[in-house]
This record gives structure tokens, sequence and C-alpha cells, in this order.
């Protein structure tokens, strides 16, 4: 049983990989204008054009370029210097702004008339797909960690923490049941909730699935594998309870995303749980053999040891990836 939950567990990561790859063919970013090749972030102060040809030297002001967030067209910047080059053979135009652009944001760049017998320009300048894949997986994964950032499903964190083997398991099934759920609430609330208007219970339907999901895998564990189902006690039907598995879903429904992104952010938030099981795991065996005080055995310790790995998980607050 062991060996087939490690062969579940690098199926599932070569199919979000695969996903990706797809992805990124499918939805690359497309050019904008027949006078712009390409427009990109650069760093984290930059958004970079890419040109047929080059522009005017008089036209280079800062003035003459604004840009935005999509979302936000009330705050409006000008960069504080542009600069042209030709990098490979091609024309860039580098703008550089004073402050941090939000990268995860597509972002508009309004310029002035760049040519003869072009019209003033309106960009969508936003990161690759592949870029916004990635983005919500590590997001997930790291960033956002939904155990030591945001604390939730600390029930069945504790629980089910003490040994790694219980633990590895543990985070296998949940990311199965993460999955399988998501993939299902996905499919209910696009073709369900929202065309029939039923997004306000939207609540109770995930919960529903979630419950599904769980009572499946709790079925087929108890058949294949009575030990480890056994190891797991009540915390396996806790995880119907378990809040990372419902905020999976309801942050999925929240900023409108689509499959692929959903099974990002279902195998991030998944991938979290499974690395703070296991690291938190690792310490406890650890610390069954340490020195503690009685009064800091058990779940006291417990809790000082999620508290650091908390504060070191804030070292990847701002991340960017691309």
């Amino acid at each position: 049983m062991k060996s087939s939950l490690r062969n579940l567990a690098i199926i599932l990561g070569a199919a979000a990989a695969l996903i990706a790859l797809v992805a990124a063919v499918l939805f690359w970013p497309a050019s904008n204008d027949g006078f712009i090749l390409d427009t990109g972030f650069s760093g984290d102060t930059k958004i970079t054009l890419t040109t047929t040809s080059p522009v005017e030297k008089s036209l280079l002001v800062p003035q003459n370029f604004t840009a935005f967030e999509e979302n936000d067209p009330d705050i409006q910047m000008h960069p504080v210097k542009v600069k042209q080059k030709l990098s490979g053979g091609k024309n860039v135009l580098s703008l550089t702004f004073d402050a941090p652009l939000n990268r995860a944001n597509p972002h508009i760049v309004k310029t002035v008339p760049l040519t003869s017998d072009s019209p003033a320009l309106s960009l969508r300048v936003e990161q690759s797909y592949l870029g916004h894949l990635l983005f919500i997986l590590i997001s997930a994964l790291l960033i956002n960690n939904y155990v030591f950032t945001k604390y939730l499903g600390l029930c069945v964190f504790f629980g089910t923490s003490k040994r790694k083997k219980t633990a590895t398991g543990m985070g296998i099934v949940f990311t199965i049941v993460m999955l399988a759920s998501a993939i299902m609430s996905w499919f209910a609330y696009r073709y369900v909730l929202i065309p029939f208007h039923l997004d306000f219970l939207q609540v109770v339907v995930f919960i529903g699935l979630v419950s599904l999901s769980v009572q499946a895998v709790d079925t087929i564990l108890r058949k294949v594998n009575p030990v480890l189902f056994k190891s797991f006690g009540v915390f396996l039907v806790l995880v119907i309870a378990n809040c990372i598995i419902i905020a999976v879903p309801l942050y999925m429904a929240s900023n409108q995303y689509n499959l692929l992104e959903t099974v990002m952010l279902a195998l991030g938030a998944a991938g979290g749980f499974l690395l703070a099981l296991y690291l938190m795991s690792s310490v406890r065996e650890r610390l069954d053999l340490a020195p503690i005080p009685e009064s800091f055995k058990g779940l006291p310790i417990a809790f000082i040891t999620a508290g650091q790995f908390a504060l070191a998980f804030l070292g990847f607050s701002g991340l960017q990836l691309i």
C-alpha cells in the first residue's frame, strides 16, 4: 500500500506538470497590437514593450506613458524612467516605476502615438498563463500556506502529526480528497449554481461534495489497508470538517477560477498541508526524546513548534516567480 500511495503521488505530480505545460501552450498571451510584438513584466518595477521598430527619442518621456491595474483604474502611475534598447535583434522599451508592481494582476499601459501612422495605444500587460498557474500553486503551497499562515485545519494537523508515517499517509489521502472535491465543486458551481442563480447555496453544496469524497476514501481505505485506516482513527472522518478542504472551493468561487486554476489551487493547498504535516511530525518525533519539562510535553510544545514554523513561513511573503 505504501508503494501504491507513493506511485499515486508521482502520477498526480506528473499530471499537474502536464496540465501546466498544456496551459502554457494554449493560453500564452498573444500580441496586443501590430506595432507591439510583446509586453511583459521585468523585475518588480519594470514593464517592457517590444516593438517592431525604434521609437523617436523625443517621445521617450515619462509623461507619454501611463499604467494602472486593470481592476483599479483610478490609481494611475507614470514611469520615472523610459529607456530604449536593442535586445536580440528586437527593439525593447523599458518603463521603470518608483514602486513595485503587483504582477499577479493585469496592468493597462496607455501611450501617445509612437509612430506617425499609429494611434494612441492601450496595452494589456500580464504575466504568462504558466506563470499565473505556478503563482497559484506556490502561493497556496508556501506563501499563503493554509496551516502556518491562515491557521486552518489545526485539529487534524495536531492529531495526525505525531508520527511521520501517519502524517505522510494522511497528507496523501488529504490530497486525493482535496482534488476530487475541488474538481466536483468547480463543475457544480460552474454548471449548476451559477446558471440557476443558486450561488448562495455554495457552502452547503461544497460541504456535501466534500463529505461524498471523504466517505468514498474512507470506504476504499477500510478495505484496502485496514492498518492505515485504524492509525488515522477519527481524524479521517474529521477531514469533512477540515477548514482547508472547504476553504479551497470557496476561494475558487470568489476568484472565478477556471478548472486548471482550481486544480493548481487544490494541489497547492493539499501539498502545503502535506508539507506542514511532514515537517511537524519530523520535529515531534525528535521532541519525544528531548528533555522537555513535564508541563510542556504534548500539545503545549506542539503549539510552540507550530508557532515557530509559522514565523519561518513568513519569510515566503512577497515571493514572486515570474
